[in-house]
């Protein structure tokens, strides 16, 4: 264990570092036949529920070169104009919406940086500002539904997706609004955007009418999923063929965008799944090492208090979230600390929402900070600059996130 942290410090990559890690697991233990990894390592990503992945991410692609969320963006905009950081909020909104039909964080950091950071910048926000702004905003990416992170630890855990979506909703807008008032709150006191226009029911009207099409992705898969009618799944399926049909008729999408298009989404797809095909036999190994039950015995034996174990799981969420990214964590971490959480009472679904909630967090914190490295590339802006404009995005992240551990009918109420 200590050799895979060294390897991820010399910035080996996470799927390699992983692989390795559970090759010397076994090779030491013996635990488990080591003629038994490569169908470990098929049998994990060999699942109906990770068909969604590459589905969901897309359908995020086709959005963005058909132009329809460019009309998102406008939509958000005439909603939140009023406001004196109106362009700020309608960015934060708008990954909110994108969130709605991607999935994926990064995708969302990607899409919506190309769209909005030079726009902030001549608002009047520094461009450090914006792109944590960004950063912070596309963080809704897997915590509002359809999340891929909501997906792995269902599979993990054996819980369905579609209930986990719907316990997420409340939490994953909860995230977005305390983003959005954090940006009011900066704005206001630094006085970044100080231009607002009077609100307009018929400009929102034509915002809408110009993005009908647009939301049409969003109603049908939420409205899929939420009624019943498809799993997660067969939703991302009639999404990428909606939003295909759609790009097609309006003349935005072509037939000659498909093969770059395609190679996009399996860039993305192909950091992911192998992350989780490596991840499930470390977390096999770590399994029948006892390594879950002997972690309960050590932590109870330091304290019974719900409440410090509460933050104890929280706190280490949030550090693993720091060096590693949300896929893999699930896959090793989940195992190892969901027992932990049934020892203090804790239901499975909160654990669920608790726990990619405090991973979101790490998205916008170094070293690993996904999300940072995103827009950095996107505007050469230097990651630890972006990353001290992030700090109180992630102080409110941090806040909601104990909010919804210590409140657990948040997350509950809509399934129950």
């Amino acid at each position: 264990m200590i050799g895979m942290v060294v390897l991820l410090v010399l910035g080996v990559r996470v799927w390699v570092v992983l692989g390795l890690g559970a090759l010397a697991l076994l090779l030491a233990t013996e635990v488990v036949p080591l003629s038994l990894l490569g169908e470990s390592l098929f049998d994990g990503i060999d699942s109906f529920a990770l068909i969604a992945v590459p589905l969901f991410v897309l359908t995020g692609d086709v959005l963005v070169r058909s132009g329809l969320s460019d009309k998102l963006l406008d939509i958000a905009d005439a909603l939140t104009g009023t406001l004196r950081s109106g362009f700020g909020t309608a960015t934060v909104l708008c990954c909110g919406f994108f969130s709605c039909i991607s999935g994926s964080d990064a995708a969302g950091a990607a899409a919506i940086g190309r769209m909005t950071i030079d726009r902030l910048v001549r608002q009047g926000y520094p461009r450090n500002y914006a792109c944590a702004l960004v950063a912070s905003g596309a963080c809704t990416g897997i915590l509002i539904p359809p999340s891929i992170a909501y997906i792995i630890i269902g599979l993990i855990l054996g819980i369905s997706s579609s209930t986990l979506f719907i316990a997420a909703a409340v939490p994953g807008v909860m995230i977005m609004v305390s983003i959005m008032l954090t940006n009011v709150a900066i704005n206001r006191m630094r006085g970044y955007e100080n231009q607002a226009a009077a609100f307009s029911f018929a400009r929102v009207a034509r915002a809408i009418w110009a993005g009908r099409y647009a939301l049409i992705v969003p109603v049908v898969i939420l409205g899929g999923i939420y009624t019943g009618i498809f799993t997660p799944t067969e939703a991302a399926a009639v999404a990428v063929v909606t939003t295909i049909l759609i790009g097609l008729a309006i003349g935005t999408l072509t037939v000659a965008d498909f093969p770059s298009m395609l190679e996009s989404s399996a860039k993305v797809v192909g950091m992911i799944l192998p992350i989780i095909a490596m991840s499930l036999p470390l977390a096999q190994t770590l399994a029948a090492l006892q390594v879950p039950q002997g972690f309960v015995v050590f932590v109870t034996s330091l304290t019974d208090d719900p409440t410090l174990i509460t933050l104890m799981m929280i706190g280490i969420l949030i550090l693993a979230g720091c060096v590693m990214e949300a896929a893999p964590n699930i896959v090793v971490l989940a195992p190892i600390l969901y027992p932990l959480s049934q020892e203090i009472g804790m239901d499975e679904i909160h654990f669920s929402i608790v726990m990619v909630t405090a991973l979101g967090v790490g998205f916008i914190t170094p070293p690993l900070g996904l999300n940072l490295f995103v827009v950095s590339s996107l505007t050469r802006a230097p990651v630890l600059s972006v990353a001290r404009q992030a700090v109180p995005y992630v102080l409110a992240m941090l806040a909601t996130t104990l909010i919804l551990a210590f409140l657990p009918n948040l997350s509950l109420w809509a399934v129950r």
